[in-house]
């Protein structure tokens, strides 16, 4: 089996025969073919057969009613009391309604989830999650917030009482494989799903993980969960993918990941990052203090909108917004 990636690029100077890449902001005119039993390989896109041109350049989908062609940022919310970055923080509901108030004025999508999946986190029991997550996101729609919200959860009593709250998309970290009820849920709900790559459970995922071909083996299983999520009635524009950085991932993984990001794009679908405050950026960077890694949040935020990221989930929403503004105006040279 042969992998095609595109090889995005921004430069002002875009040769005649580029295509764009996923209908956004970045182009390509040569590919990388990956092989697990050879040596990569250039090629330009006059190579490629008609289908994948189509499926590398096409516009995608408009996910939870936003277009994709421009980089789309996803705040992050945790009203935990053990999250790795900001566990306790937004804990009571006042707290958790005053941050995503604020977070709203510069995120596309707000993300509020209620167990850490911070490696080496316990499982949180539903009803106790429920109690987090579903008050906030009723209060919040009940407030007038109209922006869209989804529930990060692997669970899918969790999922079903967002959803009567007032969510609007599913982001599941284990892509529907934690609870059997899980499709189904999601699949009767109408809702967007974002599938995220993971192995094991929080608990156990960074105990030695291993792959073949960490870039390979993450496409790979990606690409079946879609196809088990679509066997079970989610319609494919109705999904996104996650490749999960930092979920069951070495440093090394999760390097080779995000140099190569662009490969998840032959899957057709959004693609979304979320790599801020992570544990790798504290080991490169030698900040031990989670809340302290912004300016290397920010670096790979926009090394990932380089690669055609449609969606960026982050905890530092305005940092973000201005960063990826900026990135913006440079990149196209102050053109809308």
């Amino acid at each position: 089996m042969t992998y095609i990636r595109p090889i995005p690029m921004t430069d002002p100077a875009r040769p005649i025969d580029a295509l764009p890449l996923a209908g956004g902001w970045c182009w390509f005119n040569q590919v990388e073919v990956l092989d697990r039993d050879a040596p990569p390989k250039m090629v330009p896109v006059s190579d490629l057969d008609a289908e994948t041109r189509v499926r590398l350049a096409a516009r995608r989908p408009d996910f939870a009613g936003l277009s994709m062609d421009r980089p789309r940022i996803m705040g992050i919310l945790n009203v935990t009391p053990d999250s790795f970055s900001d566990g306790g923080l937004f804990l009571r509901p006042e707290s958790a309604l005053m941050q995503a108030r604020k977070m709203a004025a510069g995120a596309d999508i707000l993300d509020i989830g209620g167990e850490s999946t911070r490696p080496g986190a316990v499982e949180v029991n539903a009803a106790e999650e429920v109690s987090r997550t579903a008050p906030v996101i009723a209060a919040l729609r009940d407030g007038g917030l109209d922006v869209p919200i989804s529930i990060d959860t692997r669970k899918a009593v969790v999922a079903e009482a967002a959803f009567a709250a007032g969510a609007s998309i599913l982001n599941d970290v284990t892509a529907l494989k934690f609870d059997p009820a899980m499709a189904t849920v999601a699949a009767a709900s109408g809702c967007p799903v974002i599938l995220m790559h993971s192995i094991a459970t929080p608990e156990t995922m960074q105990a030695d993980p291993y792959y073949d071909d960490v870039l390979l083996d993450v496409y790979d299983a990606l690409a079946a969960r879609l196809g088990e999520a679509i066997a079970a009635g989610i319609p494919r524009e109705m999904l996104a993918v996650d490749p999960g950085i930092g979920f069951g991932k070495t440093l090394q993984h999760n390097l080779i990941l995000l140099s190569r990001l662009s490969l998840f794009h032959n899957l057709g679908l959004p693609v979304l990052l979320g790599a801020s405050r992570k544990r790798f950026i504290g080991a490169i960077s030698a900040e031990s203090d989670a809340q302290k890694r912004l300016p290397g949040s920010l670096a790979v935020a926009l090394a990932g909108v380089a690669q055609g990221m449609q969606m960026i989930r982050v905890h530092d929403v305005a940092e973000t917004r201005q960063a990826l503004s900026l990135w913006q105006a440079a990149t196209t040279g102050g053109a809308a």
